[in-house]
């Protein structure tokens, strides 16, 4: 098992890659964290994959709530090996200027600011345990935009270009850090992302991805187990586009 005894946290564990991610985890030997918003779907997960998965309401950006939700987890774990900053949010697809301040300050608050609340309330944790790893979910929407989603764009790129920063300053405390960059996804955001989910948008853009379909939360899970296990221990600070060529 390639992640066997790991303890480890995974936010918006209840739907979507992040429930992909936790499930894989799972799978690997690891004890997991589903940290979510929907305290009823972090408990539903969590039941689907037995003792090793632990539910915890968790509010990602707030820091009062992030702070105690890793509370939490250190104590029933004992410690944090692994941290997975999933959780994330868009608005419906339209022109930048329609984008409400609310829209904006969520986006930012939950795309970027949660990866600052995690980081704070978790690093000294991996100082004192002598090493850990934290995965960021980013987007190729960080690194080739599409119009209509212009702030949600400049959250993932916070999120890429953080992991590389974050890789940089957390290396001598043996913290590995890095993202992943999916292509849009079978996810509950998907509709969100196009706009409107019609055959015609789909195939639109199923157009522009070469291996022509949609990622899925298991190559997502797929990709953060790489990265989150020992077989990727020298490798830090890169955003892994698992997007089917969508980004050449």
């Amino acid at each position: 098992m390639r992640l066997k005894d790991k303890r480890c946290i995974v936010t918006g564990g209840a739907s979507g890659f992040g429930l992909g991610i936790a499930r894989r985890f799972v799978e690997e030997g690891a004890r997991v964290a589903i940290l979510d918003i929907r305290e009823d779907a972090a408990r539903e997960a969590a039941e689907q994959m037995g003792e090793a998965a632990l539910p915890l309401w968790c509010d990602v950006s707030d820091r009062t709530a992030v702070e105690a939700a890793t509370a939490s987890v250190e104590a029933a774990f004992g410690g944090i090996d692994v941290l997975v900053n999933n959780a994330g949010w868009t608005h419906r697809n339209k022109p930048v200027l329609e984008v409400t301040e609310d829209e904006f300050d969520r986006l930012f608050a939950v795309n970027v600011k949660s990866i600052y609340h995690f980081t704070r309330a978790v690093a000294p944790i991996w100082r004192a345990q002598g090493g850990g790893v934290m995965l960021n979910i980013g987007s190729t929407a960080g690194i080739r935009p599409r119009p209509g989603l212009t702030w949600y764009n400049a959250t993932k790129a916070a999120a890429n270009l953080a992991t590389r920063s974050l890789a940089l300053e957390l290396a001598p405390d043996k913290v590995r850090v890095n993202a992943l960059a999916p292509v849009a996804g079978e996810t509950p955001l998907l509709a969100s992302f196009m706009g409107e989910d019609t055959p015609e948008r789909r195939a639109a853009f199923l157009a522009t991805v070469p291996l022509g379909r949609f990622s899925t939360p298991r190559d997502v899970a797929n990709a953060a187990l790489w990265l989150c296990s020992d077989e990727a221990e020298f490798i830090t600070g890169v955003v892994l586009e698992v997007d089917g060529g969508r980004t050449i």
